[in-house]
């Protein structure tokens, strides 16, 4: 039962292949730093393959036929698209879904302030993360401005070489007695998760002359208010590129790839594969690190609305035909796994743990405890599953969250099956999820879209 390591099995062509695909999602993980970055970027590809804007073929009144590819954005922040197959929508659709938010900081709406000469934003974390990793690191700001005019500015500071960053401050050593005696998860308050942004006064400036600095630089800059924080989504996320990892370069170590690294390998899946027999589907998400809410999150009816209209727009929608396509559909809920640590063996059980270098992870469920808040797989499908990926030479593996009474975690996959279709949790094992720097293996990166194409193909 125990899985090979993929990389023994590498041809040199095979190798070729891998790092080219792994220099591609480096760079996707480089410049993708938040949910508006990954949506545009994988829009930009989907449209450089020929797909098409769903409200484009709206106005034009455009039938779909096989063949056709067609996307839909939701508020910047997530998209859905198809490739139209040859056979009827209602016997159901090949679906890739994965997110695209990753844990950072927000900063909030009234965030502005000095104290003893320094300025500081304050912020809210954004997902599950230990708090006592974001201190001291370089930081980044990325995000947008909406003016009361409805005018847009976006915010990109910190990535280039010559950009400022920002950081959460930490105490010294040598006076932290008494802080160290604190349980980890209060060492650092979420309250003191404040951004240093700023510590040179305003000339003829008498009361909080820091902060008018700030401000000056934010108005000659951004041409933003202090009020125009009100209307703004600015993320706090590390500073710098995806980087190589090990003597050998066969690790990747990036902020974000929890999920990015099940949302690259999905779109460049979909985008290899052409012609399907059973329409293709690929579903990039956000809000699934705070439980998929709102309405760019995977528990909104953007999914179900645009679905709706594109049947409409291929003469077969009907309520009863998108409910049975729906319900015939497959899945697979692409979202990471935990890797295997053995600097920390004790959190997980070996047999049923996923390993880097051993290729895709299947998930039959998640959870936590005794499988709270999962979807747990049938056998049917899983068998299926096996078979497409031993049919098409996929190093794969089985695992779960981890020991069984250690903790536990969810994706978008309990959502998708309340539509009755068949859905199983697949990804890729990472070291440090939901540190600011979390690590993955290139043969795995690989072994994923070979994974995800194969299942588009023939699920």
């Amino acid at each position: 039962m125990e899985r090979p390591n993929a990389w023994k099995s590498y041809s040199k062509k095979e190798l070729k292949e891998l790092e080219k695909l792994n220099k591609g999602y480096m760079d996707f993980l480089s410049y993708g730093k938040t949910e508006r970055m990954n949506c545009k970027q994988s829009v930009d590809a989907l449209r450089k393959a020929g797909y098409e804007d769903l409200e484009d073929l709206k106005k034009a009144n455009k039938q779909l036929k096989a063949g056709d590819k067609v996307y839909a954005v939701n508020m910047g922040k997530s998209l859905v698209a198809w490739q139209i197959g040859t056979e009827p929508m209602e016997a159901g659709m090949n679906i890739l879904g994965a997110h695209i938010d990753s844990p950072r900081m927000d900063i909030k709406q009234n965030p502005l302030y000095e104290d003893h000469d320094m300025a500081y934003l304050d912020t809210h974390y954004y997902g599950g993360i230990k708090k006592w990793q974001w201190v001291t690191l370089p930081l980044a700001i990325h995000g947008v401005v909406v003016k009361k005019d409805g005018s847009k500015v976006e915010i990109h500071v910190g990535e280039k070489e010559d950009d400022p960053v920002f950081c959460v401050t930490d105490l010294l050593i040598h006076l932290s007695r008494d802080l160290q005696q604190k349980k980890a998860a209060t060492v650092i308050e979420g309250e003191k998760l404040d951004l240093l942004v700023g510590s040179m006064p305003l000339a003829k400036e008498e009361k909080d002359a820091v902060t008018a600095g700030v401000l000056k630089i934010l108005k000659d800059q951004y041409q933003m208010e202090e009020e125009d924080f009100l209307s703004a989504e600015l993320e706090v996320v590390p500073a710098g590129k995806a980087r190589e990892a090990g003597f050998d370069r066969s690790m990747i170590m990036a902020y974000g790839q929890d999920d990015s690294v099940c949302a690259y390998t999905s779109l460049v899946a979909m985008l290899e594969v052409n012609d399907p027999e059973v329409t293709s589907c690929l579903l990039l998400v956000d809000k699934e690190e705070i439980g998929s809410v709102g309405a760019t999150g995977m528990q909104s009816r953007f999914f179900e609305n645009a679905l709706a209209e594109v049947m409409n727009l291929a003469g077969q929608y009907s309520d009863l035909t998108m409910r049975r396509c729906l319900a015939n559909s497959s899945m697979l809920s692409s979202d990471v796994s935990a890797g295997y640590d053995p600097l920390y063996a004790q959190a997980f059980e070996a047999k049923n743990a996923a390993f880097l270098g051993r290729g895709l992870v299947f998930n039959k469920f998640t959870g936590s405890g005794g499988k709270s808040g999962s979807n747990d797989a049938n056998a049917e499908f899983v068998a299926r599953i096996r078979d497409i990926m031993d049919g098409n030479k996929v190093h794969y593996q089985f695992a779960e969250l981890g020991s069984v009474d250690q903790g536990g975690g969810g994706t978008i996959a309990y959502i998708m099956a309340l539509y009755g279709m068949e859905v199983i949790d697949s990804g890729v094992a990472v070291l440090n999820m939901h540190a600011p720097w979390e690590i993955t293996s290139k043969a795995d990166v690989y072994e994923a879209k070979k994974g995800y194409v194969a299942f588009l193909k023939e699920a």
